[in-house]
């Protein structure tokens, strides 16, 4: 039954037969028998289905719930049995918020170093993705906000807090100044991630507090995209998170000053599924994350 399982919660997430069954490596027949299958095992009808994927019906909904729950224990079993056998080993899927890469790099390293077994695959997707990503069983952790959104029943450990910097040229009027406030940025030409990006929501909340509305010129989802539009023209401007803002500033003719006049910045941490006990790999990511954080 655990691969109809899994086939089901492809499915529900992707809601297409055929590119879940591309998804999974299958033909879409043998994809539609095993739903089938699962449906006759269960004695209910969980996807309306015609033409087309029509969504879950009600007791899909809540078979989805149940069939993450067995999936996830199932994994879980067999990375106790792996570590039983070979300690800890395997392979970690993180996604990571675009302003905390430098933060995962630094997390990842660290784990390696003490656990060469251990291989890592990090994604770079928004906060909303992170959690849809957890729930769909697509990746086993993330690094997100904590307390900013909601984050739902998850374990947490926080990494630290987001402190603002204000990236322009080393020829721009900002540039050499002890700090900037944000109002003073009225009518600046700037370079933002794009709306989606939870940490464009917490620079907009920054901007309405000041009483200003941001004139964002340019937008992406790529931190290295705002800071190379930026190194290019002196008249574009762009805010980052300090860490991130020095990371990418580095060897360029760039400038960064602090900017002023906000309260505490958000916090960040490691986020995974809520489980007792962890995965042996998932304590030891959590505990990873306790040592090096710097969250008073």
């Amino acid at each position: 039954m655990l691969d109809k399982l899994e086939m089901f919660i492809a499915v529900a997430k992707i809601e297409h037969f055929g590119k879940a069954a591309e998804h999974l490596g299958i033909t879409q027949p043998t994809l539609s028998t095993g739903i089938k299958t699962l449906e006759d095992q269960l004695g209910v009808k969980l996807v309306f289905r015609g033409s087309r994927y029509g969504g879950l019906t009600p007791e899909g909904q809540s078979a989805l719930a149940w069939a993450r729950r067995i999936v996830g224990d199932a994994r879980q079993l067999r990375d106790e049995m792996r570590f039983k056998k070979h300690g800890l080993a395997g392979q970690l899927r993180i996604a990571v918020i675009p302003t905390a890469l430098t933060w995962a790099a630094q997390l990842t390293a660290k784990f390696t170093e003490k656990h060469p077994k251990v291989r890592f695959t990090l994604l770079s997707r928004t906060s909303i993705e992170i959690l849809s990503m957890m729930d769909n069983l697509d990746v086993d952790a993330g690094i997100t906000y904590l307390d900013n959104e909601p984050t739902g029943k998850v374990s947490t450990e926080p990494l630290y807090r987001e402190h603002y910097m204000l990236v322009c040229r080393k020829d721009s009027p900002f540039a050499g100044r002890d700090s900037v406030g944000w109002k003073e940025l009225e009518g600046e030409k700037l370079c933002l991630l794009t709306p989606e990006n939870q940490n464009r929501r917490i620079i907009n909340r920054h901007f309405r507090e000041a009483g200003v509305t941001p004139d964002a010129w340019i937008e992406s989802d790529s931190t290295v995209v705002l800071v190379a539009n930026v190194e290019d023209s002196s008249n574009w401007l762009t805010i980052l998170p300090a860490d991130l803002a020095i990371f990418l500033s580095r060897g360029k003719e760039l400038d960064l000053v602090p900017l002023t006049g906000t309260s505490t910045g958000p916090l960040v941490g490691l986020v995974a599924p809520y489980r007792e006990p962890h995965t042996p790999i998932l304590q030891a990511l959590l505990g990873a994350a306790r040592r090096m954080s710097c969250v008073d």
